[in-house]
């Protein structure tokens, strides 16, 4: 929705740049360089005073991206709810598993997949930041590997999987940056919202947290774990109350993987990490408004959902590329939704 003071400026704007060129058109019809000049001057002026009514660059591309997207407030609401309805092919001996929406959701709705093209154009700009542990970590790799060509992905995975360490990439061609911070648990996250990036001289426009497995393991409380992702809604809720111009980034909230018991690789694991141990934290993420359905700061990427229906896990707890290409894709796709609600 465009308000008064933007409707104001540009009606200016207009007056400002069609009328003197109109008149230079008829004065200097018979000199085209100096012509263009003054055009060209006369533009420049009107950019400046224009600015501060348009949307910065990323957030304005994101909204542009997706002509087939729904254009109303409600159906764009929907449509985030259908987000996670992919469907899973059946992996044989030739082929692995695969991932997509129904046909007759993804025309309603105008889900697509990106290429590389599509994702850098989306992303122009933009600084996204991840944070959280090797589930988060698998996220970056995901979109490291559609953002940046095979051998560049490829000769980046063994600085990202360095042990417990941060990680930045970047697409300097479309002045990209990708940030993944190693913070397991959530009083590292708390942090990270309550002071890094309280003095970074901007915010992300993209900003993915996650975390619970840590908790699980080295605590196995699932109350406590609740008490701190209430601190990390607080300080989401407060980020994003104190920034500015432009628009807080939008913020999505990395959800635990479906666990397989069995297969966990430790005699602790196995004794803390249960389905009866993981309902209950799913349970404090649902009743702690950390979700935005529920009137928190994050959007829900459910891995949990997705991991559930793709069963293609090496080690009971982390999956396969491609549940994190889907998850990956889901928040593409939201963003271009969000960004439409957001003009």
């Amino acid at each position: 929705m465009v308000s008064a003071g933007a409707q104001v400026g540009v009606f200016a704007a207009c007056v400002v740049l069609f009328v003197p060129m109109g008149l230079a058109g008829w004065h200097l019809s018979r000199n085209k360089v100096l012509f263009f000049s003054g055009a060209l001057f006369v533009s420049l002026a009107v950019g400046v005073h224009l600015s501060p009514y348009l949307p910065s660059l990323p957030h304005l591309l994101i909204a542009s991206f997706h002509p087939t997207s729904p254009s109303s407030s409600s159906s764009s609401a929907s449509c985030l709810s259908l987000l996670h309805r992919v469907t899973w092919s059946p992996a044989s001996p030739a082929t692995a598993r695969a991932w997509s929406w129904p046909p007759s959701l993804a025309s309603t709705c105008g889900f697509a997949r990106l290429t590389r093209h599509d994702a850098s154009t989306l992303l122009n700009g933009s600084w996204i930041m991840v944070a959280g542990d090797s589930q988060a970590r698998l996220l970056v790799l995901a979109l490291l590997r559609l953002l940046l060509d095979p051998a560049a992905a490829a000769a980046a995975e063994p600085d990202l999987f360095r042990r417990h360490s941060d990680y930045h990439a970047a697409v300097p061609a479309r002045g990209i940056s990708v940030d993944f911070i190693w913070a397991p648990f959530e009083a590292n996250l708390t942090r990270l919202l309550r002071e890094d990036l309280r003095l970074a001289p901007r915010a992300p426009d993209v900003l993915v947290l996650g975390s619970g497995l840590w908790h699980m393991l080295h605590a196995t409380d699932a109350s406590r774990y609740g008490d701190a992702l209430a601190a990390i809604a607080d300080a989401a809720n407060a980020l994003r109350s104190s920034l500015p111009v432009p628009p807080p980034p939008h913020m999505f909230w990395l959800g635990l993987p479906h666990l397989v018991n069995p297969m966990l690789n430790t005699d602790a694991k196995r004794a803390r990490m249960n389905d009866t141990i993981l309902q209950a934290y799913d349970r404090e993420v649902d009743e702690r408004c950390i979700l935005r359905r529920d009137g928190g700061p994050f959007l829900l990427l459910d891995v949990g959902k997705l991991t559930r229906g793709c069963e293609c896990t090496p080690d009971g707890m982390h999956y396969d590329g491609v549940v994190y290409d889907a998850v990956m894709h889901i928040m593409f796709n939201a963003l271009v939704i969000e960004s439409q609600q957001r003009i």
